[in-house]
């Protein structure tokens, strides 16, 4: 059976999905205005293209309600530089209108309205994975792939499954999951893909310089990285969401038969309908410990 690695270009060849966070309830108040944030990153994919023209860059927004593509470098022709700078500027306009349609379709349900709800990453996570997966298969050699979240919301916990589902995936593809936390506290879901996937987990100090962050962390091929000193992640939160009340959860309840997780006690397992069966020790039958 042919390998992945067999069909690849050059090693400094690199297929990039970006995964945007547009949510609303967050860029309203953050440090960094969004319009601001997007010039950033048009500059760092403007950099990966020129960095080589056999690059690929896409870019999905994500948002609270849906998620969409809003560049890809493919569809920008081969005359070079004013094909590339005439797609992006377009694709500042097309992640406008995103997130216009995103919060009409938000605004429509009244509960994440309200809420403040997270992005929908486990889907845009999903959706680089099939991207990837069809370059893949598109032809006899493709670039070197890798994805890149850009998160500024809090990790969404009913999205536990999903968005771990979408690392395992990556894991067996052997595709490096980046990580770069816009927002004020770290995600927990971003540092396990990281760490599982072996990318790199990153948050900036300083958003004002966003995108020499970016060029210097995130725009290396995956084969110059191994002579790099890249950020090391401290601590990775490992912690999982249960699967009744959707909390991230210190200690809990795993079924043994599909290994879901549960905050509580429960006779049945929603998942898969196996039956729990409690067993309570006997006190009596322990040995005295008292001395």
């Amino acid at each position: 059976m042919t390998t992945t690695h067999s069909k690849l270009y050059a090693d400094d060849v690199s297929l990039v999905v970006v995964v945007v966070d547009t949510n609303p309830f967050f860029w309203a108040g953050a440090a960094l205005p969004f319009a601001d944030f997007f010039s950033h990153l048009i500059h760092f994919v403007n950099s990966l293209l020129l960095l080589n023209h056999l690059n690929h860059v896409v870019v999905i927004a994500a948002g609270v309600s849906s998620c969409a593509y809003v560049f890809d470098s493919s569809n920008a022709g081969a005359s070079g530089a004013a094909d590339v700078a005439a797609t992006l500027d377009k694709a500042s306009r097309k992640v406008e209108e995103f997130i216009k349609q995103d919060a009409r379709e938000t605004a429509g349900n009244g509960t994440v309205a309200a809420g403040g709800a997270a992005s929908l990453f486990s889907g845009a996570l999903s959706i680089a994975l099939c991207y990837i997966q069809r370059i893949f298969r598109s032809g006899t050699r493709h670039p070197q792939p890798r994805i890149l979240c850009l998160q500024g919301s809090p990790d969404g916990p009913e999205q536990y499954v999903a968005v771990m589902n979408s690392i395992f995936s990556a894991q067996r593809s052997m595709i490096p999951i980046d990580s770069c936390i816009v927002g004020t506290q770290d995600s927990a879901f971003l540092q396990q893909a990281s760490y599982i996937t072996g990318g790199v987990y990153m948050k900036p100090q300083e958003l004002s310089g966003l995108f020499q962050y970016l060029a210097a962390v995130f725009a290396s091929d995956l084969h110059s990285r191994a002579f790099l000193r890249l950020p090391k992640t401290l601590g990775v939160d490992f912690r999982a969401s249960c699967f009744c009340h959707k909390k991230t959860i210190d200690m809990g309840y795993v079924c043994s038969v599909c290994l879901s997780i549960f905050c509580k006690y429960h006779k049945k397992c929603s998942t898969c309908g196996s039956e729990f069966i409690r067993v309570m020790p006997d006190l009596n039958s322990m040995p005295d410990q008292r001395q």
